[in-house]
């Protein structure tokens, strides 16, 4: 978990769902400068479900809230983010919530299989540091400054 403001009040929360190590740190390093933020970190999709359904070692809400928004990866162990997202659009509870798909897959396979699950909006992940910088950027703006978020219902 990486808080990026200790007064939690108001902090969009994100959950990013991503199994590479180095994808993490880039994106916490993408975030850092973003005061009302609370970045939360899973490697994978059996973990996101978790933590979604507040089981195991999530359950205590007020660590680990329910997310604003989820960038999910596709390529992951044990369960990929189609399936996440898949379960995700299942659920009551959780089928309102924004879910990005920031992978470095650019397959039409893959776009058209996110689109067909209910993903919000799918991105390739730029391979330079700084293009990734702009697009978490761009992400937070207009994701948490124009767009209006439902409201949490729990």
């Amino acid at each position: 978990m990486i808080i990026m403001d200790e007064n939690r009040t108001n902090l969009a929360v994100v959950l990013l769902v991503e199994d590479n190590p180095a994808d993490q740190q880039l994106t916490i390093r993408a975030f850092k400068g973003h005061v009302n933020t609370n970045l939360q970190i899973v490697s994978d999709g059996v973990e996101a479900m978790e933590y979604l359904m507040g089981e195991g070692k999530f359950k205590n809400r007020e660590e680990y809230p329910i997310p604003d928004m989820i960038l999910l990866d596709i390529n992951m162990p044990r369960k990929d983010g189609k399936q996440v997202l898949q379960e995700i659009r299942r659920n009551e509870n959780l089928k309102i919530i924004p879910v990005i798909m920031l992978t470095t897959s650019d397959q039409e396979k893959d776009i058209i299989d996110s689109y067909n699950l209910g993903v919000n909006a799918y991105i390739s992940k730029p391979v330079r540091i700084k293009d990734f910088m702009e697009v978490i950027n761009k992400l937070e703006d207009f994701w948490f400054s124009l767009n209006t978020r439902p409201p949490k219902k729990y």
